[in-house]
């Protein structure tokens, strides 16, 4: 089981830019379940690490980092996007 994840950030949905995409995370997989607090009810864990997020300039620094440091990372290599390439003029095309 994997000690940490190494990804890159997919777009949000709601902007069009992609300027938070070109860096690579790594995160800490959950080593104990989140359970409601038993006075307020909120949930939580114990496990600390979860709450960290780290930013890396390429997928090589983040895997550097992982094995530096002892961690077993997987990593999930982003789908590449398809660009299709349309002119202005095909929005008025009529299609029956």
């Amino acid at each position: 089981m994997p000690d940490a994840r190494i990804y890159q950030p997919a777009k949000t949905a709601v902007q069009s830019g992609r300027a938070k995409t070109r860096y690579w995370l790594l995160e800490m997989e959950p080593r104990s379940r989140k359970e409601p607090d038993r006075l307020i009810g909120w949930i939580g864990s114990d496990d600390t690490e979860q709450q960290i997020t780290l930013k890396f300039p390429t997928k090589e620094a983040a895997l550097a980092y992982a094995e530096r440091h002892g961690l077993n990372a997987l990593v999930d290599e982003p789908q590449e996007r398809i660009v299709r390439p349309k002119s202005y003029a095909d929005n008025f095309i009529r299609r029956f």
